[in-house]
């Protein structure tokens, strides 16, 4: 089982450079960094996790400028978001970033997608009405997917946005980067991870063992193949007995949770984790 990281960056961390020289050296399979743009002061939605709002999640930087840089220093190491939230961003320049990402990198990107929990964050962005939000992510996943089609395609999507059959180029280095869907398991969820998407990016890997099967049904019943499908537990606490428990579920990646914190506690961290490594 391969064994990636996560971890809030910011202004105050240790460098995307440093932590990927570091991560590679070492032996560990990639890198995924979350995104917020910004976070309004005046909020009402909740923490997910309750409580108080780390003081990270205002302070993060870009995923594709830092990822750009951990690219540029590394040959082997995967890269990837979790997540990258769609809605907030203009469709046609982010299928650019990511094409040249994946391209620039030697087709080591995954696309990690979710639906995002901060409604005034959204708000900022245009996203007024919080329950198309779903719709809206999967909308403009399509567009993106007609501009990195190997022929020029156009789309015309339900909310507005549409796209010429255009030449544009480069495209990922794979034809389209893997996708993983991130969210709580359920029907909707995992019909649209069959439908669209490489796998499910289930944040801490609680109860796979229930709801894995009823995805596997759900993949295989659309026709796709058993084998093609990746389950990758994310922002994982490590133990021995967790991560034998993903490996015996059929997981092949889990991403393990770092400290937003300084380069002497990062790298004490991963000196931690790197006994899990295979």
């Amino acid at each position: 089982m391969r064994i990636s990281t996560t971890i809030f960056l910011t202004d105050e961390t240790i460098t995307p450079v440093r932590l990927a020289r570091e991560l590679e050296e070492r032996g560990f399979a990639g890198l995924y960094l979350p995104e917020h743009t910004h976070i309004p002061v005046e909020r009402t939605t909740p923490y997910p996790a309750g409580g108080d709002l780390p003081r990270e999640y205002g302070r993060t930087l870009d995923p594709f400028v830092a990822l750009g840089q951990a690219a540029a220093v590394t040959e082997r190491l995967g890269l990837g978001t979790g997540i990258t939230l769609i809605t907030e961003h203009d469709p046609i320049v982010l299928a650019k970033q990511i094409a040249t990402l994946d391209h620039l990198s030697g087709g080591r990107f995954t696309l990690g997608v979710g639906y995002g929990w901060n409604r005034e964050e959204a708000a900022d962005h245009g996203v007024l009405d919080w329950s198309t939000r779903r719709r809206l992510t999967h909308d403009r996943l399509a567009l993106m997917r007609a501009l990195w089609a190997p022929e020029p395609t156009a789309y015309a999507g339900g909310f507005g946005r549409s796209v010429r059959a255009s030449q544009a180029w480069p495209k990922p280095a794979g034809g389209a980067p893997r996708v993983l869907l991130g969210g709580a398991a359920g029907p909707k969820l995992f019909a649209r991870i069959a439908a669209e998407a490489d796998g499910w990016m289930p944040i801490g890997g609680r109860g796979l063992t229930e709801s894995l099967p009823v995805l596997r049904e759900g993949w295989e019943s659309a026709g796709r193949d058993p084998k093609t499908l990746h389950v990758v537990p994310f922002a994982v606490l490590p133990s021995p007995g967790k991560l034998a428990h993903y490996a015996e579920l059929g997981c092949e990646e889990v991403v393990l949770q770092l400290p937003p914190g300084d380069e002497r506690e990062v790298l004490g961290v991963l000196d931690e984790y790197a006994r899990y490594l295979p």
